[in-house]
Parts: structure tokens; sequence; C-alpha cells
């Protein structure tokens, strides 16, 4: 089995590469729930993170002691057989959908920042990830711990390099006109829900594999510490630029200006935050639907690709617009079972 440090460090990359899919990435997610808030979206992601790192691994928790290997035999477990039948095809939908979206969101980056036509991307992103995918999750592992670091690291240039960018503290304390919202309320439990009802795809298999408690427990919190310093970086970056919500890819935007001499490596590294995420999705796909259906994995992983190829021709923009706000509520019931479940309570 891995060393303590490099599964512990494993699982919090996976964890990160799972979550931090198209929207994270080129700031646009961010911005939906959090930028757009002004203060009120930086205390939004304060209690994002503490969700993330709590209930991240409460679910991997759980999912080792009652030995689930799919998200089907976890949502069983929390919401029994009968209705977790509708929540698992809920689900399946709902990963069908934003992975429509990671695939969307390439070719967004092609066509906007490359001025390659959209379709290069999104083809080149299926080709990749079913090579990766060959490889089952020693290839998810793999692209993880190699993307997640550089991630990290441009975060943190993005923010330093705008810390000049006018008088940050202003920034810092805006209010948004339209004062206190429910929605705003709501929105990082949202937020975080629907991160976490996707990454159960990829979090359950994990820690089946991995089976030592310790290495789950410490790699979920070191995974949720570096989503919250991902998003507080990507936040005070992203409150810089004026009418942030009118770019698709706005981190690019500020790249541009704050570090042009790093902008092709940035885009770069959105590409394979999207790509981390892509692989994830699917092999969680994946994982489920062989459990009905017994043909080979590489047909399935093909026919899901199609699916979402297909799905992803509305718009990387106008899906994550619609698909990200309505599934974060719904899912929404999904976060509060894992935090009532006594299954992922300390021993």
């Amino acid at each position: 089995m891995l060393s303590r440090w490099s599964g512990i460090f494993q699982i919090a990359a996976v964890y990160v590469g799972t979550v931090v899919g198209a929207g994270f990435a080129t700031g646009r997610e961010i911005v939906e729930f959090f930028t757009r808030y002004g203060i009120y979206g930086f205390i939004g992601i304060l209690i994002a993170g503490y969700i993330f790192i709590f209930t991240g691994t409460k679910i991997m928790l759980i999912s080792t002691r009652i030995r689930a290997t799919s998200y089907e035999e976890f949502n069983q477990f929390l919401f029994g057989k009968k209705l977790a039948g509708i929540i698992n095809i809920f689900f399946l939908i709902m990963l069908l959908g934003v992975t429509a979206v990671m695939i969307s969101g390439s070719g967004a980056v092609f066509e906007e920042q490359l001025g390659v036509p959209k379709s290069v991307g999104s083809w080149s992103t299926i080709i990749l990830a079913s090579l990766v995918l060959m490889m089952g999750m020693r290839g998810v592992f793999t692209v993880n711990s190699f993307v997640v670091p550089i991630m990290i690291c441009f975060s943190l240039i993005l923010f330093f390099s705008t810390l000049g960018n006018g008088d940050f503290l202003s920034f810092l304390t805006q209010v948004p006109d339209e004062g206190i919202s429910l929605k705003m309320i709501f929105s990082p439990f949202a937020y975080t829900a629907f991160n976490l009802a996707l990454a159960q795809a990829v979090l359950v298999p994990v820690a089946n594999e991995v089976r030592d408690e310790k290495i789950i427990k410490h790699g979920a919190i070191l995974g949720g510490i570096f989503l919250t310093i991902i998003l507080l970086t990507g936040h005070f970056s992203l409150m810089t630029l004026p009418d942030v919500t009118s770019y698709e890819i706005p981190s690019a935007v500020i790249m541009r200006t704050a570090a042009g001499q790093l902008y092709w490596m940035f885009i770069l590294v959105i590409y394979g935050e999207i790509f981390t995420s892509v692989i994830g999705n699917i092999y969680g796909l994946q994982r489920q639907i062989s459990s009905y259906v017994k043909v080979p994995s590489m047909l399935i992983i093909a026919i899901i690709f199609l699916i979402a190829l297909i799905i992803s021709e509305y718009g990387y923009g106008r899906l994550l617009g619609y698909i990200y706000p309505v599934f974060g509520y719904i899912s929404l019931v999904f976060l509060m079972l894992v935090w009532k479940s006594k299954a992922g309570k300390e021993k």
C-alpha cells in the first residue's frame, strides 16, 4: 500500500481535482456563488471551506466503514434502498450534465483564449481522458497528483499579482447593490452540497481502495484546506476585475493583465483543472453504470462522452449558469443526510 504521506497527499489531490472543474478553474463558478456578493462572498467562502473539510472527511469515513464501492451503495446507506434508486438516477443525470459543462469549458478555453475551434478543445479532452481512464484509479491518482500542486501555485501567483490593482481593502469590503438576499445566504451551502454530491462518485471508490481511516481523514482534511485556499485567492483576485460577470473565463483575463509572461502556462493550468474533473466524473459514472450493464468499460466511457458532447453544444456559460445552481439546491438534501449520519463520527 502507499506510504502514509503519499497516500494522504494523493487523496487530497483527487479531492481537489474532482471539485475544481470548469467553473472553478475559469473563475465563473467562484463569481457565480461568491465574488458577486463582495464581503458576504468572503464570509461564504469561509463557511464553504469548513463544510468541505468536515463533510468531505465524513463522506470518506462513512464509505470505508460501510465498505461502499460506488456512490450507489453510499446513497443506499443514506436514503434507504427504495429512495436511493431515484436519487442515483438523479446523480447520474447530474454527473452527465456537469461532464457536459466540463467538455464545453475545455472548448471555451481553446476558442476564447487560443483562437482555435471549440470542437478541437472538446475532442482533445475526450481523447486524452479516454487514455487516462484506461489505467483506472491509478490514472486518476497520477493526473491529480501532478496537476493539483501546480494549480495551487498558480492560484497564489494570481493572488499576489493582483495585490497592487487599486485599493485592495476597498475590493475586499465591497457590499453588493442588492444587499443581503436569500440566495446569497444559501450560496455556500448550495455550492458545497453540489460539489460534494458530485465528488462522492470519486471519493467513495477512493476510500474503498485505501481503507486506512487515518490516511483517509488526514487526506480529506488537507484537500478541504487546499480547496479553501484556492477559493479565497481566486475570490480576492476576481474582485479586482471590473464587470467580472461579463467574462466566460475571468481568471484568464486577470492573468493576462497581471502576469502576462505566465499567461500561456496559466491557460494550460486551467485546462488541467478542467481535465481532472472530467476524468473524475467519468470514472465515477463508469463504475456506476458497470454495476447495471455488463459491457466493456471503454464502451461505457465512449457512450458517456458522446452524450456529454451533445449536451455541451448548448454552450459553456449557459450550461454553468443554469445547471450548477439548480443541482446545488437539490443536493442540499444529500448534504443534510451526510451531516445527520452517525457512521462517519469519530470512534
